[in-house]
């Protein structure tokens, strides 16, 4: 956590006082936690008007979230706890409004994509990780994600919920999952 939030909140006080120091730390967290909220995002919500609504969602949530902070917890697991749960709210939201199902890890079906082989650059696998996740169920995607902003098992554990061994399992199950259907192709 960088020095500079650490001085606007006293020890014995209150986070934050008043609404001045709710919209200073909102300020300092959207400029902070500004990348990974965007890649947050991109990995919850395909469609870039859908984005934008669920930035919007994130965004408002964090600054209302500030009059409860507590500091029980770091400020960077209470910014990623307040955006996962808008984002997952949003993914149950859609999918209710879809006709496609999530899918779990075992069920992921990879779309015929022509030769993945050594032919794939960087940017193509990428993008075909982030469809794969995208597909993943809701607690998977948040786990994967965090895994992805280079979070520890245990802080991830403590965002989502969850057991850290739980959380160490799943990481792995899901990983090796991702692995095989990258390399898989259109292989079934």
């Amino acid at each position: 956590m960088p020095a500079s939030i650490e001085p606007a909140v006293p020890a014995n006080a209150g986070f934050p006082a008043d609404t001045a120091a709710q919209d200073r730390i909102y300020s300092q967290v959207a400029a902070e936690y500004a990348a990974p909220l965007a890649r947050l995002i991109r990995a919850h919500e395909a469609d870039p008007a859908l984005q934008a609504d669920l930035r919007q969602e994130i965004h408002l949530a964090l600054w209302r979230s500030f009059a409860s902070f507590d500091q029980r917890c770091s400020l960077r697991t209470w910014v990623y706890r307040v955006a996962h749960n808008i984002a997952a709210t949003h993914v149950l939201r859609s999918r209710r409004r879809k006709v496609d199902l999530l899918v779990s890890l075992d069920e992921i079906d990879v779309a015929a994509e022509g030769d993945v082989g050594a032919e794939l650059d960087a940017a193509r696998v990428l993008q075909r990780l982030n469809e794969l996740i995208q597909n993943l169920k809701p607690l998977d995607r948040q786990l994967m994600i965090l895994h992805l902003e280079g979070m520890a098992a245990d802080e991830i554990a403590e965002i989502a919920g969850i057991s850290s061994a739980n959380t160490h399992t799943k990481l792995h199950r899901i990983r090796q999952v991702l692995a095989a259907k990258v390399n898989a192709g259109d292989q079934p």
